[in-house]
């Protein structure tokens, strides 16, 4: 049996060709530039070169394969043609596994396009729809499938990591805003479960880590891991929104309104999203702590 991981370079993707692997699986990883992720990849894992957004690579990534981890920047809803899920259950896909996210568990939050909705909401409905479409396309496809949707991940912090080695310092808002941020190898665990067994089928599994984190405690957390002082300047919401603004970077004043309200909102009681229990029933071991995501990455930071 070939599974296919679609997204094999990225945080989560890795882990997965890497849990796959060592089950003893054949893998196939499809990513535009073959030559770099293999150089990212285990030994034995057959790289292809494969786009979304270009179907004639789709025959030479699907051919032989069985099974498929879905990056969600796959089109689910192409204007002609099966489009991806359709082709792959053509050429004889029996199930995904989607990297979705918790927000497609949200009750329905409005049109993202409603610029009277608050910042916050606007973003979540946008962010619920998208992945739903993609989990929809996979549902309707005829084929096995199972989401995995992950809550705000520790990863995150690897926006501070420049800043950190720069200055051994992070400047944000909000140093009391947290939430049970998940370790990218909960994430892959589960999608490799749900790839391997029939235990997951028809569910969708929205993965947490153990326990609220504060944006103080995450960076306390990572002085620790680099064994050095790591401090927090505090700012003003309005003083972040100034040092922030980069629109090439993305960060035009729409995605400073919903990412300051997301940090606001996540000040009281357990953040956007309390913790769960999913990683512990699935693999009968609590869930990474964001401690141990730190040391995992100290050389991110050094």
């Amino acid at each position: 049996m070939t599974t296919l991981v679609t997204g094999a370079t990225g945080n989560i993707g890795r882990r997965v060709v890497a849990g796959l692997v060592g089950a003893g699986q054949r893998v196939r990883a499809m990513s535009r530039d073959p030559r770099a992720a293999a150089a990212r990849l285990p030994a034995g894992v057959e790289v292809v070169h494969g786009d979304f957004d270009r179907p004639e690579t789709w025959p030479a990534a699907l051919g032989g394969v069985e099974r498929v981890y879905l990056f969600p920047f796959v089109d689910p809803a192409p204007a002609a043609g099966p489009g991806f899920v359709g082709t792959a259950v053509e050429a004889g896909v029996r199930r995904f596994v989607v990297h979705s996210a918790a927000a497609a568990a949200l009750d329905h939050q409005g049109d993202p396009g409603d610029a009277a909705l608050p910042p916050l909401r606007r973003h979540l409905a946008d962010e619920r729809e998208g992945h739903r479409d993609v989990e929809r396309a996979v549902e309707d496809s005829g084929a096995e499938w199972t989401h995995v949707r992950p809550a705000l991940l520790a990863a995150g912090a690897l926006d501070w990591s420049d800043r950190i080695r720069a200055t051994r310092a992070v400047r944000a808002p909000y140093p009391g805003a947290g939430n049970a941020l998940v370790h990218e190898a909960d994430v892959a665990e589960v999608a490799v479960a749900a790839l391997l067994t029939d235990d997951h089928l028809g569910a969708a599994h929205t993965v947490t880590g153990p326990a609220k984190v504060t944006q103080a405690d995450q960076v306390r957390a990572i002085g620790r891991a680099v064994g050095a002082d790591v401090g927090l300047v505090e700012l003003t919401p309005e003083q972040a929104r100034k040092e922030w603004h980069d629109p090439e970077l993305g960060m035009d004043h729409d995605t400073l309104d919903w990412l300051l309200a997301v940090l606001e909102a996540s000040v009281e009681g357990e953040g956007l999203l309390p913790p769960n229990d999913t990683f512990e029933r699935i693999t009968g071991r609590p869930p990474r702590t964001f401690e141990q995501w730190a040391r995992d990455h100290a050389g991110d930071f050094r």
